[in-house]
């Protein structure tokens, strides 16, 4: 029998088996096929075709990271009031600090996660290219201090130094100001990154 859920405006037709196979791979996404079929109650080749079948409709994703809570990084949560969320996402697509961005209602209408080793570097980033954007009206900035539950986030470590940053910022860090002075680490991408001593 199948069940119509709808879960942020997605109609998902799936039946019990499939809830359970995605409950349990959520809570153990290492857990073996044969695993998951000696729990429901199928053959392991009836799972294998059912995990099939979830990842090519998107119900299921791999995503390998760190949690950064708990290797020394700070994670910011800055939201903004503007009336181009799209420019702003755009901007920061490819820059190495940003995490993710989403479109929200209400005041501050759009929101924006970054990473880095220090909470300066995030400040100066949002100082230095979002409140110069003319379309930000507001902003607030708040640093995550905890999670509940594991907040997995993954990591694009830059292997090799460009000139320029990949991100819509055109500016070089060498002009940046910030970074002259030590508040901003650069971006991780350029050759202009400074490391931090503790």
């Amino acid at each position: 029998m199948y069940s119509s859920i709808i879960y942020r405006g997605l109609d998902l037709n799936i039946d019990n088996k499939d809830k359970k196979i995605l409950t349990l791979l959520a809570k153990n996404p290492h857990m073996s096929q044969g695993e998951i079929a000696n729990e429901i109650g199928l053959s392991q080749s009836s799972v294998a075709s059912r995990i099939e079948k979830l990842k090519q409709r998107d119900m299921i994703e791999t995503q390998i990271g760190i949690n950064p809570l708990k290797n020394g990084l700070s994670i910011a949560k800055v939201d903004i009031t503007t009336n181009d969320p799209s420019l702003i996402l755009d901007k920061f697509l490819h820059c190495p600090y940003f995490i993710n961005g989403y479109t929200v209602s209400g005041k501050y209408n759009l929101c924006l996660f970054f990473i880095s080793e220090k909470i300066e570097a995030i400040e100066a980033l949002v100082n230095h290219h979002i409140r110069s954007i003319e379309s930000v009206t507001d902003i607030t900035f708040n640093i995550v201090t905890g999670a509940k539950k594991k907040f997995i986030v993954p990591i694009k470590f830059v292997s090799e130094n460009c000139s320029i940053p990949p991100c819509a910022n055109q500016d070089i860090c060498k002009d940046c100001n910030d970074h002259i002075v030590g508040k901003c680490l650069g971006c991780p991408a350029t050759d202009m990154n400074k490391r931090w001593l503790s």
